[in-house]
């Protein structure tokens, strides 16, 4: 027996999106003319009176306090659904559960009987930046907030007399009615963490720190000969001033490791965020929706990035320096 044919013919969801484009299209061009925001590296201040001393709240601290709640929250759930003893959890705790099994799975693979010691700062890292990077997919992020007075922004008109309800003009509209001697930014109150560098640097610094305590707690004080390797200058002279310079190229290479682990977040989604900006301003009609697409896949790559090289760094701070070649001689 033949089935009656669907009466939409399409599926009810493309005509959805068709209404949700058209739509779209009205607005952008007769209620609400977009207009290109404000864009800067440092974080802005979102208490107009400091917390304490010269301290302000700004909305890149306020997005990590979100992102770290966010990640409280998904370990409740997978706490929860572990101690309900469910053999296959379900939902976000089973795709967070599959998630970790990966990340176990690698650093087994790679740091061997110190797996269990690397594999919490693995987890967290990547699992924080993967949260911190998703949220600039998040409608109202980098777009909801006061305005303030500046002297390049964008000129405003009152809707409302005597209300906080204010529109911001299209260029075609602004010579009018607006005045040459200033305008208003939008300050957003939630800011993508990952573009601003004091959240990349402090990771990176956590990243590096930790990796060095991994390696005193796996070989102790003779850690510190990888960098300082002054004991083969008296027996072997020429060998031991290459070790000693070797030593402090490696030195120099942990260094360099915070601004690599910075600069490389930072850049990347601070880059992602300013083409959205761009992007919704030049097509704000439906193009916008494939770059986010692209910001998706970004950020999951960064984070696990992020997160792989500081698990493999803490792997091979905790190998000695000279065990492979300690090893090639007991064996010969």
């Amino acid at each position: 027996m033949e089935k009656p044919p669907r009466k939409w013919r399409y599926g009810i969801n493309r005509w959805v999106i068709l209404a949700l484009v058209i739509l779209n299209i009205f607005f952008v061009y007769y209620v609400y003319y977009p207009v290109l925001p404000h864009i800067q590296l440092p974080a802005e201040n979102v208490s107009e009176v400091p917390l304490f001393g010269d301290f302000f709240l700004t909305n890149t601290m306020v997005a990590t306090v979100i992102a770290d709640v966010i990640l409280i929250l998904i370990a409740i759930a997978v706490s929860r659904a572990v101690r309900s003893g469910e053999l296959i959890p379900k939902g976000i705790p089973g795709a967070i559960e599959a998630i970790l099994e990966v990340i176990n799975n690698l650093t087994e693979s790679t740091a061997g009987k110190w797996a269990k010691s690397i594999f919490p700062y693995f987890a967290t890292i990547t699992l924080l930046v993967l949260i911190v990077n998703w949220m600039e997919l998040i409608p109202g992020v980098d777009s909801i907030g006061r305005l303030e007075h500046a002297d390049h922004g964008h000129q405003v008109e009152e809707v409302i007399p005597g209300s906080n309800i204010w529109t911001i003009l299209s260029e075609r509209d602004a010579g009018e009615h607006a005045e040459h001697n200033g305008g208003y930014n939008l300050v957003p109150y939630v800011r993508v963490a990952s573009t601003d560098l004091n959240f990349t640097v402090a990771l990176a610094l956590i990243s590096v720190l930790m990796t060095q305590v991994m390696g005193v707690r796996a070989l102790g004080a003779t850690y510190f000969t990888k960098f300082i390797n002054v004991g083969g200058i008296f027996k072997r002279p020429i060998f031991g001033f290459i070790d000693f310079f070797v030593g402090l190229l490696e030195l120099l290479s942990e260094l360099s490791k915070l601004l690599s682990f910075s600069f490389r977040l930072f850049g990347n989604i601070f880059a992602g965020t300013v083409l959205l900006f761009v992007i919704g301003t030049l097509i704000p009609v439906f193009v916008q929706s494939l770059f986010l697409g692209l910001e998706f896949f970004v950020g999951l790559i960064q984070a696990v990035v992020f997160g792989m090289l500081t698990m493999v760094f803490m792997a091979q701070a905790t190998q000695g320096h000279g065990e492979h070649h300690e090893e090639e001689e007991a064996h010969a």
